[in-house]
C-alpha cells in the first residue's frame, strides 16, 4: 500500500502543475483525486490517506459529489501536504511559518555543506556516473535519518533538498531520466517542508532544465513561470534569476519565438551584472559562462548559426579547467555548428580539442552527445580531412566505451546539453 509519503512526494511534484492548481483554486477534489489515480496511486489507498470512504471517494471522482466541510478540506490538505493557501485555508500546522523561513535561510550548520562541495565539485571533473551511488548512500544514511528526530532543524530538510536535486541531476548525467524526475519531486517536498522559498524556485528552473533536456519546452515555460511566482515571496538572487530567465529563452527558442527568446536572454545577462548579494549556500551555481552556453544552445534553436557559434566559442574559452564535462559539452556544440555551417575545416580543427577529453569522464550524458555527433559528421565523410578524424573518432570511442563499460547502457538517443549541478 502506498505510504502517506509517498502520496506526499507525488503532490510534491504536481504542486506546480496548472492542472493541479486549478483543482485546488476551484476546490473540486474529484479532479485531485483523479489526478493522483492517474499517478499510480489506487483508490483504496487513497481514501485511506484522508480518512474517507472508498464509496464517498467514489462520489467524489465521479462527479455526484462535493467536498463542502471544511473539516474535509483540511483533512486532505494535511493528509496530502497540499500548502492551505491553495485550498483557501489558513497555514497549516506543518507549513513553515515566516520565522522559520527565516531560520531555513540561514546558513546550514556542521559538514553538509562541505560534503555538498567535494560532490559538486567531483562531479563536474569526473561526471555524474560514478558519483551517482556515492550521493545516494550520504542521503539515505547521514541525512535521511537526521529528518525523523522530533527536534530536527528545517536546514536539515534543505540540506536534503539540496542533495536530492543534485542526485537528480547525477542520475540525469547517467542517462535516467525518469529517475531525475523522482529526486526532483522529492527534492521540492524537502524544500517546501525547509520553508527556503529560494531553494523552492531554484528546484523548479531544474525541473524546467530537465524538461529541455527532454524535448518538453512547454513544460519547461510552466516551471520557469513557476519559478518566478516563488520568487516575489522572498528577495531575488540574481543568479537564480538569470537562470529562470534562460530556461524561458530556451523554451521560446524550441518553439521558434525569436524575439521574445532574445528579451528573455537579455535579462538573464542584465540580472548576472546587477550589482546585488548573490549569495545562497544551497542554490545551483549559474554563472556567465553557464549563460553563455546555454545562448548557444537558444540561437542554435532558432537555426540562427552564426551567432550560435560566437556563444559556443566564447562558452569554451570561459570553461575553466576544473569543469571537465562543461567544457567537454560546449565542444560538441561548437563542432555541431561548424559542421551545420558546412566549415568542415574547423570541424576537424575543434573535433581534435574535443578528442582530448580524459576518457574516463564518467557521463553518460557525453558519451551519448558524441554518438549524436558522429552521426551529423558521417554526413561530410567524403572530405578527406574529415574523414581521417572520424576514423581517430571511432578508435577514441571504442576506449571511452571499454573504459566505461560499467557505467554505460546502450545509446538511447536524445540530445542532451549543459546541466550542471
Amino acid at each position: 500500500m502506498s505510504q502517506p509519503q509517498d502520496l506526499r512526494v507525488t503532490v510534491a511534484g504536481l504542486l506546480d502543475d496548472l492542472r493541479f492548481r486549478d483543482a485546488c483554486a476551484q476546490r473540486d477534489m474529484g479532479r485531485l483525486f483523479k489526478m493522483l489515480n492517474h499517478r499510480g496511486h489506487s483508490t483504496r489507498q487513497l481514501a485511506a490517506a484522508v480518512h474517507i470512504t472508498q464509496g464517498r471517494l467514489y462520489e467524489y471522482m465521479n462527479g455526484r459529489s462535493r467536498v463542502e466541510k471544511l473539516a474535509i478540506f483540511e483533512q486532505i490538505a494535511d493528509a496530502l501536504h497540499v500548502p492551505g493557501h491553495l485550498l483557501g485555508l489558513a497555514r497549516r500546522p506543518w507549513e513553515p511559518s515566516a520565522v522559520e523561513s527565516r531560520q531555513a535561510a540561514e546558513p546550514p550548520s556542521g559538514g553538509d555543506l562541505e560534503v555538498m562541495g567535494a560532490f559538486r565539485s567531483a562531479d563536474r571533473q569526473t561526471g555524474g556516473g560514478r558519483l551517482y551511488a556515492a550521493v545516494v548512500n550520504h542521503l539515505r544514511e547521514r541525512v535521511s535519518r537526521r529528518l525523523l528526530d522530533a527536534r530536527v532543524d528545517l536546514s536539515v530538510f534543505a540540506a536534503a533538498a539540496a542533495m536530492t536535486e543534485m542526485a537528480g541531476w547525477m542520475a540525469h548525467d547517467s542517462g535516467w531520466d525518469v529517475l531525475a524526475e523522482r529526486h526532483f519531486a522529492k527534492a521540492m517536498l524537502l524544500s517546501q517542508a525547509s520553508g527556503d522559498v529560494l531553494l523552492v524556485a531554484n528546484i523548479a528552473a531544474s525541473n524546467s532544465h530537465l524538461a529541455l533536456q527532454a524535448g518538453h519546452p512547454d513544460t519547461a515555460a510552466h516551471w520557469a513561470r513557476s519559478g518566478f511566482e516563488h520568487l516575489e515571496r522572498c528577495p531575488r538572487v540574481p543568479s537564480l534569476v538569470a537562470r529562470l530567465h534562460t530556461m524561458s529563452a530556451r523554451a521560446l527558442a524550441a518553439t521558434g519565438q525569436r524575439q521574445p527568446a532574445m528579451r528573455a536572454l537579455g535579462m538573464a545577462q542584465d540580472s548576472l551584472q546587477a550589482a546585488a548579494d548573490d549569495s545562497h549556500h544551497w542554490i545551483s551555481p549559474f554563472d556567465m559562462a553557464a549563460l553563455t552556453s546555454e545562448s548557444a544552445l537558444a540561437f542554435a534553436g532558432l537555426s540562427l548559426h552564426n551567432e550560435a557559434l560566437g556563444y559556443a566559442e566564447e562558452a569554451v574559452r570561459l570553461r575553466g579547467e576544473g569543469r571537465t564535462r562543461s567544457k567537454a559539452l560546449s565542444r560538441i556544440t561548437l563542432v555541431d555548428l561548424h559542421a551545420r555551417r558546412a566549415d568542415l575545416d574547423a570541424v576537424v580543427h575543434c573535433g581534435y580539442e574535443l578528442l582530448a577529453t580524459s576518457p574516463t569522464l564518467g557521463s553518460v550524458r557525453f558519451v551519448n552527445q558524441l554518438a549524436e555527433l558522429r552521426d551529423v559528421l558521417a554526413a561530410h565523410r567524403e572530405y578527406p580531412p574529415v574523414r581521417t578524424f572520424l576514423n581517430r573518432f571511432d578508435e577514441a570511442a571504442r576506449t571511452r566505451r571499454l573504459l566505461l563499460a560499467d557505467i554505460i547502457s546502450p545509446h538511447r538517443g536524445g540530445l542532451a546539453h549543459e546541466a550542471d549541478t
